[in-house]
């Protein structure tokens, strides 16, 4: 009777050990279908540290969820997401070169113009990374410690709203500059003052042209604080003494700011 009971007892308890070589085999597919993942989407290097990830695994016992990621967070993209952000950077690159040669052709027109009137020693054209920047002396336009643009300039100033007229339009910012001999007067108070209004004349002089729309306009004063020579000299003050017309790139384009 005891027998009887006693192998009743052992049916009853099932064995269990076969539960951990189950556990590892669901261990090895997960490492099989990561590994196959990994050998579609990254390169020779980043497998490598995948493998020695699941190599140090199995030979340590650590688990593979302690491991860092060896591919870099937003890397895990498809081929497709990979190609389609190749082929936004080319065309952001090609639009940029293009963007490049339009601003060169308006740095030709410009100096054509320039060389024509005989004021290579008044105007100066060059193009830097912000865009395409014209400098005007302000002996070109304006008498010592006033703002307003002299009548014997306007035809000057018009002739310059000539050629920034461009279709599609461009941003541009127009910025007056002066040397640092102190300014104290009835109108302006300081050298800030004084370049801001010259910016501010300036430009209004250059939107009497119909074909130019205030709203890519904009003017800024920077007083004596971005001189482009020593002040030490007088020509070095002369060329400090400036008006500044930026033509800036399409990627900066956003009209009405």
């Amino acid at each position: 009777m005891s027998r009887r009971r006693k192998k009743k007892h052992h049916d009853e308890h099932m064995d269990e050990s076969w539960l951990i070589p189950y556990a590892d085999l669901l261990t090895l597919l997960l490492a099989l279908f990561i590994v196959l993942f990994a050998m579609s989407s990254v390169d020779a290097v980043k497998f490598q540290q995948l493998s020695k990830a699941f190599n140090d695994v199995f030979a340590g016992g650590t688990g593979v969820f302690e491991f860092q990621s060896p591919m870099p967070e937003g890397q895990m993209e498809s081929p497709d997401e990979r190609k389609e952000d190749v082929e936004k950077n080319d065309e952001e690159k090609a639009d940029m070169a293009k963007d490049q040669m339009e601003l060169l052709a308006i740095q030709q027109k410009v100096n054509s113009y320039i060389e024509d009137k005989k004021l290579t020693d008044k105007l100066d054209t060059k193009l830097t990374d912000e865009g395409l920047l014209l400098t005007i002396r302000d002996n070109v336009l304006f008498e010592s410690g006033r703002a307003e643009v002299r009548t014997t300039d306007i035809n000057i100033a018009n002739e310059i709203a000539d050629l920034l007229v461009m279709e599609p339009p461009r941003n541009i910012i127009i910025s007056g500059h002066t040397d640092n001999v102190p300014i104290r007067t009835a109108r302006y108070e300081s050298n800030w003052e004084l370049s801001v209004m010259r910016a501010v004349e300036f430009m209004k002089i250059i939107l009497k042209n119909e074909q130019l729309d205030p709203r890519w306009f904009s003017a800024k004063g920077f007083g004596e604080f971005q001189p482009v020579a020593t002040n030490d000299t007088a020509e070095g003050k002369a060329r400090n003494r400036r008006v500044e017309i930026l033509i800036l790139p399409r990627t900066s384009n956003n009209p009405g700011q």
